[in-house]
């Protein structure tokens, strides 16, 4: 067993470092015009993050893929995937939204660039992520079906209009389900379309596609369910952003509608929900298997 972790635990680094040279490659160079946006765009997305997302990609490409992946192809999905999560990042922090000053263990990119830039940042970011996907060396119509994918996952159907849901919830005494339909937009619509992109660039099958929603599913749920743990049990230090900020801006969570130990067990609940979509995968989805361990689990 410990053997196993130490394996994945390598995989992850392999993984984190794969992402972050491929993200380096794909962003504008910091001497480049307009330089204090460039620089923005680098500090918002580099040097620090789980880089769950591209994990995410990477897994399931490894798991659908016969006869060898698309090394660049993936890259490009998750160095897309994680520009939509950047983004994500730099506008949530700002003070229109959660109005908050640490990110990844430093000043939000607001505070260190100001908030013209960070919102300039923030969209640059968003469009270079459908740059990435557009240049796969893929076939055309699964280029299309790449688009279209993180296209509606960081949309008003999905991540965007998540979001929109939860500022409009602060203060209110929303019920479980409305909760779950908000983080199913807020937080699992990327993390779906992260395992989605994996499947679409190694030309998963049908069956294969299916088992990875449904995979994608669970975990995308179970990773707002620990955030929400986490922001109660964690320490600022330890997460790397404020804690508390839920709890302090009186926004609903798994915890203050379930309690602690409720929150606990549902996470736990999602993790074997995860194991057992991804069952028809065999062999090939032990690390996506492992990968809803570690989001589960983490911090623990």
């Amino acid at each position: 067993m410990t053997g196993s972790r130490d394996g994945f635990s390598s995989w992850m680094a392999a993984c984190g470092e794969r992402a972050e040279q491929a993200l380096a490659r794909a962003l504008p160079e910091e001497n480049a015009v307009p330089h204090s946006l460039h620089r923005a765009m680098r500090y918002a997305v580099l040097g620090g993050g789980k880089r769950v997302r591209p994990m995410l990609t990477y897994a399931a490409g490894e798991a659908c893929a016969s006869g060898g992946g698309n090394d660049a192809a993936l890259d490009a999905a998750a160095v897309a995937v994680e520009l939509i999560h950047a983004y994500s990042l730099v506008h949530d922090d700002m003070p229109c939204m959660d109005d908050d000053v640490l990110r990844r263990g430093r000043p939000t990119v607001h505070v260190e660039f100001g908030q013209a830039t960070a919102l300039l940042a923030g969209d640059a970011l968003q469009t270079l992520a459908f740059e990435a996907l557009g240049g796969m060396p893929i076939a055309p119509g699964l280029t299309v079906q790449a688009l279209q994918v993180l296209a509606a996952a960081a949309g008003s159907r999905g991540m965007a209009g998540g979001q929109a849901i939860d500022l409009d919830s602060v203060g209110k005494a929303l019920g479980r389900e409305e909760l779950e339909a908000m983080h199913r937009l807020k937080t699992g619509a990327l993390l779906r379309a992260s395992a989605a992109l994996g499947g679409i660039v190694v030309g998963a099958s049908s069956a294969q596609r299916a088992a990875l929603d449904g995979y994608a599913q669970a975990v995308g749920l179970a990773f707002q369910v620990v955030d929400d743990i986490l922001d109660v049990t964690a320490d600022s230090a330890r997460l790397g952003k404020t804690a508390g900020k839920d709890a302090a801006a009186d926004k609903p969570t798994y915890v203050s509608i379930l309690g602690l130990e409720e929150a606990q067990a549902l996470a736990e609940r999602l993790r074997q929900a995860a194991h057992e979509a991804i069952a028809p995968l065999g062999a090939g989805g032990a690390r996506l298997a492992a990968l809803a361990d570690f989001i589960v689990l983490r911090d623990r």
